[in-house]
């Protein structure tokens, strides 16, 4: 059986579309990228032994938590989870919960008011930002550091997703700029990675080719990227033993399933608004949209079209309201809960329901086979928010979780106690070994965390 290269693309009109590891891959080197084998063999490599590249993907939700409902009891390896974090159950082994944690640049100081921004602001960044509505400043994020060390590695360096559109100009809060409660991912110090938020928008950036005309067309049609690269697909098809054969039927069921919900909101967006001829469809049902954009953020992972991923549940100082759990109230509005028994069971239901989310995505990752291991055994995913307790807008013991095994190079299905104040940036340098893109700092780092 002929081997084909691990970078093999199937293309068609205005579309492009990477392909899962398959057993016929080889490790031979294309253009003169290396292989994964090569890459492993360097030091400090994004590949690790097992031969498989790192992922990481940074989540982020706004307002912090009830910490009493959040933190879990028992010893690093003798713990159970807490009622907020009980969704989790399927993958408790795959998981880390680390307390502790703090973004002393999140505190006000000398700045005042604005502490939502601020968290929104130091989420990834460890940085301090300065009180402005125009000249905006504050420094690189991690998931930036990781996507500009591995640039060249995969079709996208990274790619950056939310549910709420980002606004970079004027005050959103107490004079901080918008551009901190909207962004978690900074390329540099003055320029924040814009985010998508429309599902079409990020699934053409994934499979799109660059042909814009040509994928309108296709849209138009009404065909699927599995039409447009048929004729390849065919001929793969004929190469590819039985194994693999099955991989990649499962893997375009997949990607055509997620065509069909992005068409399902184009229709929907149509027929709400037929005068204004929207292209692309929003979707209004929070767990529908988040979930479609942890559905696309899979699939990035399983072809290595990026191994560098974040994306906001909402802005920092959200205020979405979670009427389908039975909240009427607005996140941000009860995240003040001056103890209020009725509110903060409200956001108990909140931010247990966010959790329920984020195992959907860890669940997902680990179901899909990479290497000897899971898509989880292989990435990285943190999860948390720049806000500890939100009624008191402390930004000490952060609600923080780390999944997936990293390749082998985290240990995990652990309850990890640091010293108070530990700076959240230390965690990024040890997330940025592990990733095989060390840094010499970031924010208030000190040192790397010994995970």
């Amino acid at each position: 059986m002929r081997r084909i290269d691990r970078r093999t693309i199937l293309r068609g009109a205005g579309f492009s579309m990477a392909l899962p590891l398959l057993e016929v891959m080889s490790n031979a080197s294309i253009f003169g990228r290396p292989s994964f084998a090569s890459e492993a063999a360097k030091p400090h490599s994004n590949v690790t032994a097992n031969g498989r590249p790192v992922r990481m993907a940074c989540l982020f939700v706004p307002n912090g938590v009830i910490e009493p409902a959040w933190r879990p009891e028992g010893t690093e390896t003798d713990w159970k989870l807490s009622p907020t974090l009980e969704p989790l159950s399927a993958v408790k082994d795959k998981l880390n919960v680390i307390r502790q944690l703090a973004h002393d640049n999140g505190r006000a100081y000398q700045d005042g008011a604005g502490d939502h921004a601020r968290s929104g602001a130091v989420f990834l960044t460890g940085a301090r930002p300065t009180k402005t509505s125009s000249n905006i400043r504050l420094g690189v994020s991690v998931d930036q550091l990781a996507a500009t060390a591995l640039a060249g590695e995969t079709k996208l360096p990274s790619i950056e997703l939310g549910l709420e559109g980002s606004r970079n100009a004027g005050s959103c809060d107490s004079g901080y700029s918008c551009a901190y409660s909207s962004n978690i991912s900074w390329r540099n110090e003055t320029t924040p990675m814009p985010k998508e938020t429309v599902p079409r928008a990020a699934f053409d950036r994934l499979f799109g080719s660059g042909d814009a005309a040509q994928q309108r067309q296709v849209r138009r049609s009404r065909q699927s990227i599995l039409d447009v690269v048929a004729a390849d697909a065919e001929k793969l098809m004929k190469q590819v033993g039985r194994t693999d054969r099955m991989k990649l039927d499962e893997y375009f069921t997949s990607v055509r399933e997620i065509e069909r919900q992005i068409e399902r909101t184009d229709d929907a967006d149509r027929a709400a608004l037929p005068d204004l001829g929207i292209p692309e469809g929003r979707v209004d049902a929070f767990a529908e949209h988040l979930r479609l954009m942890f559905d696309l953020m899979a699939i990035a992972f399983q072809t290595d079209t990026t191994r560098v991923a974040s994306l906001m549940f909402d802005n920092a100082g959200g205020n979405r309201v979670y009427r389908e759990i039975g909240v009427n109230d607005a996140h941000h509005g009860m995240s003040h809960h001056r103890d209020k028994p009725d509110t903060v069971a409200d956001l108990k239901k909140v931010d247990r329901y966010l959790v329920e989310q984020l195992a959907y995505f860890l669940e997902k990752l680990d179901s899909i086979p990479d290497g000897e291991g899971t898509l989880l055994d292989q990435s990285m995913v943190l999860y948390g928010s720049g806000l500890g307790d939100g009624n008191r807008h402390s930004h000490d013991d952060l609600p923080v979780l780390l999944a997936g095994g990293a390749g082998g190079r985290l240990s995990t299905g652990r309850l990890i106690d640091l010293q108070e104040e530990t700076p959240m940036s230390n965690l990024f340098l040890s997330m940025l070994d592990m990733m095989g893109t060390p840094a010499q700092s970031i924010g208030n780092g000190t040192s790397p965390l010994k995970l």
